[in-house]
């Protein structure tokens, strides 16, 4: 536990600023979703919102859990099943949910697409894949050239994954392009920007025909897989600014 129990308030105006919540257009609500007890001793993160975090986040003794995938996606809902066991679950334990998406995808320090190109070994050299005005992805380069297969092994051994690939693109790959989770719809923008091999976690079919008419490799990483590593980097980063410990609740779905 941390010496000194962190004020809520202060934790999610930090988080804010540092996320730059306000600044990224996203369908999800991003920041403070529900709110819990007004003071922090430890942080639980999760990918999804689920029952499942939210009870483990509650047996780790967390009174804030930080997800990326949230509860709401821009449209109004009424709160029955599903999203009433969620919310119940939170009020009930008393636990703050607070929410991550994209600000967590494109973070230039702690985000998953920075992340990822750091641990396949690549250097960070732009940003690509414009939505809504604010580049979601990363451009990185390899030290040396490499050949598709070993780079599908590079990732695979990073994340423990089995990667899929559409080999659509070059035969060696040194200029990557990243854009974890759901990100197949950026091939095209892939290509435009140089690149030699899109990266990204979930297959889309829509995504088939614009990559290989773009001569451009495709790589499906896992969208669960790919988006662990800016919370847990996040993680990291909160526990040196406020010395909260951490606890990353894993919950893979296999997708």
């Amino acid at each position: 536990m941390a010496k000194q129990p962190v004020l809520r308030d202060d934790l999610v105006a930090y988080l804010d600023r540092y996320l730059r919540v306000a600044e990224i257009p996203d369908a999800s609500p991003n920041g403070l979703q529900v709110q819990g007890a007004d003071r922090v001793r430890r942080i639980a993160y999760a990918v999804d919102a689920a029952v499942d975090t939210i009870a483990a986040a509650k047996k780790a003794r967390a009174g804030f859990l930080i997800v990326h995938h949230g509860l709401w996606w821009g449209r109004r809902e009424r709160i029955v099943g599903t999203l009433h066991r969620r919310v119940s679950a939170l009020i009930e334990t008393n636990v703050s949910l607070y929410c991550a998406h994209l600000p967590l995808d494109c973070h230039g320090e702690v985000g998953n697409n920075v992340e990822l190109a750091r641990l396949f070994g690549l250097k960070v050299t732009a940003t690509f894949g414009d939505y809504k005005g604010v580049d979601i992805g990363v451009v990185a380069t390899a030290p040396r050239a490499l050949k598709r297969a070993a780079f599908v092994g590079v990732i695979e051994n990073a994340l423990g994954v089995k990667a899929d690939l559409l080999a659509f693109g070059p035969a060696t790959i040194k200029r990557v392009a990243i854009v974890s989770g759901g990100g197949a719809m950026f091939a095209e923008a892939a290509a435009r920007a140089g690149c030699d091999v899109l990266v990204t976690g979930e297959s889309a079919h829509s995504a088939f025909h614009p990559a290989k008419e773009a001569r451009v490799n495709l790589i499906f990483a896992g969208h669960y897989a790919t988006e662990t590593v800016g919370l847990k980097a996040l993680d990291r980063h909160v526990q040196r600014r406020f010395g909260l410990p951490g606890v990353f609740i894993p919950a893979p779905t296999g997708y």
